[in-house]
């Protein structure tokens, strides 16, 4: 008997969001539409220089399971917080959110929770500057048997491969979770951490079930143009899924194969789009939706989450999903 239906390890980081116009993104020289790595330093300075803050809990796969319990599946996440404010509130709204938070807040930790300070422009880009704190010391002790060897799916996060002990974490679980019967696969999280780390994805593009990325992460992967990258991912890897932003997405499964068109939606803020499609898709996938109803479901899930603030749904995504037909 399966103890869970979809699991997650990623990076339990709390959202510090703020609204901000592009001056204010070269004054403090942060990236714009990206991700960047930030000391403890320059987050708290980042932190104190936030106007209007919301925070909520985040990480990018978490944001993927808290969806996927939403939407009434069983779930876990295994993700490590510090014993402090911020580690508290994170471990009692995933709880509230009807995600298994499974690892309590570590006491004593030198480092505190992990947070990143997103910057949303008025055109809904947004600019995340993570400080990774404790949730950078995942480590192989933190993943329990009985919960990644019972996950009927496991979703792994790219950015895990930033430290060898989340690298360590990441392979203990996916081999409890096929040993147990379970399917295995990785979101690849941003072209920056393939570029880091492409070997190792490569590698695991042939070994685990399925493989999520956009665009801009399967060139980065295979170092070529869109439609040879994903012509050398469906030899490698059992399913693969390519969201191309404003135009459709692509999926491979063996012989099946669909493409779903995107309805363009102007994004309020784009936080979790591809969260949430992940989301989406996964509750296709676990229910055993065809691929394209699947893929139909993810786009679905990804147009609510941009409509509004926050990476995380509103509304409920399952009855979106009957509005449009798919269940």
């Amino acid at each position: 008997m399966t103890q869970y239906q979809v699991v997650g390890i990623g990076n339990a980081i709390v959202d510090v969001i703020s609204q901000s116009d592009d001056s204010f993104l070269d004054l403090m020289g942060i990236q714009k539409g990206i991700m960047q790595l930030v000391e403890k330093e320059r987050g708290e300075m980042l932190y104190a220089s936030m106007t209007n803050r919301t925070q909520a809990p985040g990480g990018s796969v978490a944001n993927t399971i808290a969806g996927l319990g939403s939407l009434g599946l069983s779930t876990a996440f295994i993700g490590r917080v510090h014993d402090d404010a911020l580690g508290n509130f994170y471990a009692a709204e995933m709880q509230a959110d009807g995600t298994d938070f499974v690892n309590p807040p570590v006491a004593g930790g030198e480092l505190p929770t992990s947070r990143s300070m997103i910057f949303v422009s008025p055109d809904g880009e947004r600019s995340m500057n993570t400080y990774l704190g404790i949730s950078a010391e995942l480590g192989p002790e933190d993943v329990s048997d009985d919960v990644a060897g019972q996950a009927q799916l496991l979703f792994l996060e790219g950015y895990l491969y930033d430290k060898p002990k989340g690298k360590e974490a990441f392979e203990a679980a996916a081999r409890l979770c096929r040993a147990g019967g379970g399917k295995a696969g990785i979101a690849l999280s941003d072209p920056f951490c393939v570029e880091r780390h492409r070997d190792d994805f490569r590698r695991l593009v042939k070994e685990l079930d399925y493989v999520i990325g956009n665009e801009h992460e399967w060139q980065s992967l295979y170092q070529t143009d869109l439609s040879s990258a994903l012509e050398q991912a469906a030899q490698d890897a059992g399913m693969v899924v390519c969201t191309r932003s404003g135009h459709d997405v692509v999926l491979v499964r063996g012989e099946e194969e669909a493409i779903v068109p995107v309805n363009e939606v102007v994004p309020v803020d784009a936080t979790g789009a591809g969260d949430q499609f992940a989301a989406g898709f996964l509750y296709g996938v676990a229910t055993g939706q065809p691929l394209e109803v699947a893929g139909r479901m993810g786009c679905v899930a990804a147009a609510e989450v941009i409509g509004h603030y926050g990476a995380r749904p509103e509304k409920e995504v399952k009855a979106l999903f009957r509005d449009a037909g798919l269940i």
